[in-house]
């Protein structure tokens, strides 16, 4: 390895000194000729990052004012408003003759619903709905609530009143009222519900690439897609075929290939890693300059991005880093490893899962687009795990790879939630989830409920627990009672709730109380799944400075970028 002979550090190390953040590339330049020599190849490199920035990369948001129904008197009439005005609108439009008296009912609410459709998004696609009741409208719970269907909308304020836009998606289903929250001594958050996994996409969002004011071009336009397809292909209305799509002179219009359709920010990320521009004879030297790079844990994420935009031909840089004694340069190679396909990165990405918290999210993410053996081997083996986090996150990999695998295909307890029973070590655990989609997993097949617990699901549900049986019971006005004893277990009583008409936030509720009572010994643990607040990059936080401010202009934009072509 060469060294600069004015300090006697090694190369490498000042190589890991140039790497600025992203795929910009190098900016301070070593005293090593064999070093400055490749930087400044590199500097002649140019990446589509260098030229464009990312556009259809913030979640859109919806809303519209809805009717609650169901409420157990805790409805009130609300006050005249643009809101009030606006559902009676749509309930004359639906044909409902007195919409007046309807929402003077106590058993009905007006709300405001709103949702994010993320970045991607495509018709059909499912997303998590937000309901909350307006200032001063008499409601005083949404427990137990139904949120009617909903067509959700853009709003925008204009000249002084509220506009809709664009129709993008429908929503409806039972409330859950934010179970964390649930116990204390806030009023509001009986004021707030959720229903996961509740709106449903009606159209399908572009994501893609704007190019900067001065880059403008049908040539140059023309010359990203082709670079950007020359690496990425998908399947596409039946054909194999590059993804990007050269809508205009300033607009590259992007498919997402399969494998990233669960990381959108990571493909993005790759995208604009791609080179557009590389000198001649420049691919070896840009791989050698990398390599050194990916030596180093502080260059090492922008390395293996690097790496991973050039394709197959990294491949053999890459497994170099899985050699690394240090666990970032390590993880950082494995990752990209799995992007390409190669699913000896699977152990390295379990060992960054368990032990590198902050690599977590990404590391359980990249298992799950290795759906070999490698890859099912080490998700299942974090099945077992003491952390709740990287357990729930192992098993959503393996249910997105295959629903249908034995381990976690689970059943549906009616239309209400789908229960999933894991056979697997570990410290029991009860999961349940307020986004996604309705859904109670249990990490063991042991959860007994102690003795002496009586607790309520929902407004007409009772749960009483002796000599080991469990009694659940359902008053309802005008209706014979109903009473089913089965198993004092976690799992029998959430089929025997939702088996006489109960609903997912009823059995959540259940189990809540069950918990705080200390009949359920199993640890309670609601959206234990890693998120990306351990200081990486969103899909829109990887760009700055002026690509972001042309980013926003794009979103502000709007689909008038496509609709030029």
């Amino acid at each position: 390895m060469a060294t600069s002979r004015s300090s006697g550090t090694p190369a490498w190390c000042l190589v890991a000194l140039l790497a600025t953040v992203g795929c910009a590339g190098p900016a301070i330049r070593s005293q090593s000729p064999e070093v400055e020599a490749l930087v400044t190849l590199d500097a002649d490199t140019k990446l589509v990052g260098d030229y464009a920035a990312a556009y259809g990369t913030n979640p859109l948001r919806v809303e519209r004012s809805a009717l609650v129904t169901g409420l157990a008197g805790t409805g009130g009439d609300p006050p005249p408003s643009s809101q009030r005005q606006m559902l009676i609108a749509d309930m004359q439009a639906r044909g409902v003759a007195e919409p007046n008296t309807l929402l003077a009912s106590p058993t009905t609410s007006l709300v405001w619903v709103r949702a994010y459709l993320p970045p991607g998004v495509r018709k059909g696609d499912r997303f998590d709905v937000y309901v909350e009741v307006p200032a001063d409208n008499g409601t005083t719970s949404l427990a137990n609530g139904w949120l009617m269907e909903t067509r959700l909308t853009e709003m925008a304020v204009l000249g002084n009143r509220v506009r809709d836009g664009r129709f993008l998606g429908l929503a409806e289903g039972p409330l859950l009222v934010d179970p964390v929250s649930g116990g204390t001594l806030d009023p509001l958050s009986r004021l707030r519900a959720r229903v996961p996994g509740g709106g449903v996409a009606t159209t399908a969002r572009s994501i893609g690439l704007v190019l900067t004011p001065e880059h403008r071009s049908v040539a140059l336009s023309k010359r990203i897609g082709d670079a950007i397809n020359k690496r990425f292909h998908a399947v596409i209305k039946g054909s194999k075929r590059g993804v990007a799509n050269p809508k205009t002179d300033r607009f590259v219009e992007l498919e997402v290939p399969p494998v990233y359709a669960r990381n959108l920010g990571r493909y993005i990320k790759v995208v604009r890693c791609v080179a557009v521009v590389e000198p001649p004879a420049g691919r070896h030297a840009r791989l050698e300059l990398l390599a050194r790079q990916l030596n180093d844990p502080v260059t090492a994420p922008g390395a293996a991005l690097r790496l991973e935009a050039i394709g197959r031909d990294a491949v053999p840089t890459l497994l170099k880093g899985l050699e690394s004694t240090d666990a970032e340069i390590r993880f950082a190679a494995a990752e990209a490893l799995a992007y390409l396909g190669e699913s000896v990165a699977a152990p390295h990405l379990a060992e960054a899962a368990s032990q590198l918290r902050s690599a977590r999210p990404a590391a359980l993410a990249a298992l799950g687009v290795l759906d070999d053996a490698n890859g099912l081997d080490a998700l299942q083996s974090l099945l077992a795990s003491a952390s709740a986090e990287t357990r729930y996150g192992a098993f959503r990999a393996l249910w997105h790879i295959d629903p249908t695998m034995p381990l976690v295909r689970g059943e549906k307890l009616g239309d209400a939630c789908a229960l999933h029973i894991l056979d697997v070590g570990g410290p029991p655990l009860v999961h349940l989830t307020r986004s996604h989609r309705p859904e109670l997993v249990l990490f063991g097949k042991e959860h007994p409920l102690a003795d002496g617990l009586r607790a309520e699901a929902g407004g007409a549900i009772v749960v009483v627990v002796d000599d080991g049986m469990a009694t659940v019971s359902r008053f309802l006005p005008g209706q014979d009672d109903r009473k089913v004893r089965v198993p004092a277990t976690a799992s029998e009583v959430a089929r025997a709730i939702t088996g006489i008409g109960g609903t997912y936030p009823d059995v959540v509720q259940f189990l809540q109380q069950a918990s705080s009572t200390r009949c359920l010994t199993s640890r309670l643990a609601f959206d234990a799944l890693p998120t990306e607040g351990d200081g990486r990059q969103s899909v829109h936080e990887e760009v700055s400075g002026r690509d972001r401010e042309l980013a926003d202009e794009a979103e502000t934009a709007g689909v008038a970028l496509t609709e030029e072509s």
